[in-house]
């Protein structure tokens, strides 16, 4: 991908999903190479909107952003082993290897940060994104890592792109259950995590948009990934705008 845009090459990246979808709707059933190239091929051409490719300065820190993530996953499993654990020496053992996690996690993201730091407009939207109560620097990389769309989309794309827009379920009189699905995993995990803080600490709009949620009677986790939204939102509102956080912003 990288060899062919690099020729000026126009590539687009489809899932597999789209082009099954686009085969059915076609009523496509023989399947071979030859014919499966001739629908991929009509799948692109059919596509009305060419995404522009991302920024290859993100795309050289993604792959440090998932080895912080790794460290983070590691750093959970030992907290659940040493629930089962009894003997003080094992203890000992697995306190050690978090402590000495956590200290590389930190490590790892002060290095994320320097090398974003580097470049002038992703320093300078780096500081808009942490200006957000609520958004430390550890998510403020994972938003502009994960999404370079930020501030170029509007608040409807950016939430759908994470996966953090509840889709209808609705069928003639049949009012189903909205969900979310899809979108980008690892960035939705990290803004469920600084929506918990957020929601009960660190922002007004949040703390106020989880309390009105809660008390109509929406679950615990459903006001969550409300607030982890709004979180985006507002991530995305002050990058498009180029100013820091706002109470102005409370009503976006």
């Amino acid at each position: 991908m990288e060899h062919l845009r690099a020729a000026g090459v126009i590539v687009l990246v489809l899932q597999p999903i789209q082009v099954k979808a686009f085969g059915r709707s076609r009523l496509r059933r023989a399947k071979n190479d030859t014919l499966d190239a001739a629908l991929i091929a009509a799948c692109a051409a059919s596509l009305e909107e060419v995404r522009s490719a991302p920024d290859p300065r993100l795309a050289e820190l993604a792959e440090q952003l998932t080895f912080l993530e790794q460290i983070e996953d590691d750093i959970k499993r030992f907290k659940t082993r040493l629930e089962h654990l009894d003997k003080p020496g094992l203890r000992r053992i697995v306190l050690d290897d978090i402590a000495r996690l956590k200290a590389r996690r930190l490590s790892q993201i002060r290095h994320i940060a320097k090398q974003l730091r580097a470049h002038h407009d992703l320093a300078v939207r780096l500081d808009l994104v942490m200006s957000i109560p609520g958004i430390g620097e550890r998510t403020a990389l994972a938003l502009l890592v994960r999404m370079p769309e930020l501030g170029r989309v509007s608040r409807e794309e950016v939430a759908a792109l994470a996966g953090l827009a509840p889709f209808d379920n609705d069928s003639g009189q049949y009012k189903g259950q909205r969900r979310i699905a899809g979108g980008r995993a690892r960035l939705r995990r990290s803004l469920f995590a600084a929506a918990l803080p957020a929601a009960f600490r660190w922002n007004k709009a949040v703390m106020a948009l989880y309390a009105r949620l809660t008390a109509a009677g929406k679950a615990h986790n459903a006001a969550l990934i409300a607030c982890a939204r709004k979180l985006l939102i507002y991530a995305n509102t002050v990058v498009q705008r180029g100013t820091p956080w706002t109470e102005k912003l409370l009503g976006v």
